[in-house]
């Protein structure tokens, strides 16, 4: 074990893990663990990252990912990589982790962060998991500094919807509505019952009349999924009452980069039509 307090702080946050020796060759088969990991880990300590980590557009590291070997999630690929621990991602491929595991190779699985509060506690267990628990404190005091500079809960701020592919919506207990909140907006997402997030009818949508719709930045080439997207209903709200983009990477794991966002909707308000 590697002393007390790695033990405590898995036992304050409820984890069951047990603290070996520092691994020397880590390799992660999740875009999010990368990233934790890349922020974290020592010098040479990382091996493998996915090869998703070097997509900027799904990515917010995706320069720093390029100096790691890359990794597809396949249990042959990850074994002959000799790693002597991976981390995963809850909905990572689970017949690797599954194969990974039989072969004796320990397997640490984080659990998406699905509030700015899973956010400091995924930091401070890729700390213990990779023996870097100073770095991890250290770490988690920057982005509770920055949260609490930008976090700003308006009453009477203005009132938006997130609105993404196939009409997707998030609700104020999901990390993409807690960002939204934290930035000073009005999910209206709230007013229709969504707590989580759901499909939003483009009906629905125009009825609750959003002072602001934010979507996700648009990806190259053409998809169904897309469709809703290109609507003259979401292209009229845009140019009645104003847009703000956001920035996938920015947004889809829970890492430090989510202040990025807030701080990005925050400087939107100013521009947006009320």
């Amino acid at each position: 074990m590697r002393g007390a307090g790695a033990i405590a702080v898995c036992l304050t946050l409820g984890w069951a893990c047990l603290v070996q020796a520092q691994p020397q060759r880590v390799v992660s088969m999740n875009l999010c663990t990368d990233q934790l990991a890349m922020l974290l880990a020592a010098p040479g300590q990382l091996h493998s990252v996915t090869h998703l980590a070097r997509d900027p557009r799904a990515s917010a590291m995706s320069e720093e990912a390029r100096g790691f070997a890359i990794n597809h999630g396949l249990a042959e690929e990850i074994y002959l990589q000799r790693p002597d621990l991976v981390v995963a991602g809850s909905f990572s491929a689970r017949a690797t982790v599954a194969m990974m595991r039989r072969l004796e190779v320990p397997v640490e699985v984080f659990e998406p962060a699905r509030s700015l509060e899973a956010v400091r506690e995924n930091i401070l267990r890729m700390g213990v998991v990779l023996g870097r628990q100073d770095a991890a404190r250290a770490l988690v005091a920057r982005y509770d500094a920055g949260l609490a500079a930008l976090r700003l809960t308006d009453e009477k701020g203005p009132r938006a919807a997130i609105y993404a592919l196939r009409g997707w919506t998030e609700g104020e207990q999901s990390l993409a509505g807690q960002i939204l909140k934290a930035a000073g907006y009005r999910n209206v997402a709230a007013e229709l019952g969504y707590d989580w997030g759901g499909v939003l009818p483009l009906e629905r949508l125009a009825l609750v009349d959003p002072d602001v719709v934010i979507t996700a930045r648009p990806s190259p080439g053409h998809g169904r999924a897309k469709e809703t997207m290109d609507h003259p209903v979401i292209a009229q709200l845009r140019a009645r009452s104003g847009q703000a983009v956001m920035s996938d990477r920015d947004w889809v794991c829970g890492t430090p980069y989510v202040l990025r966002a807030i701080e990005t909707l925050a400087e939107a308000r100013g521009g947006l039509a009320r």
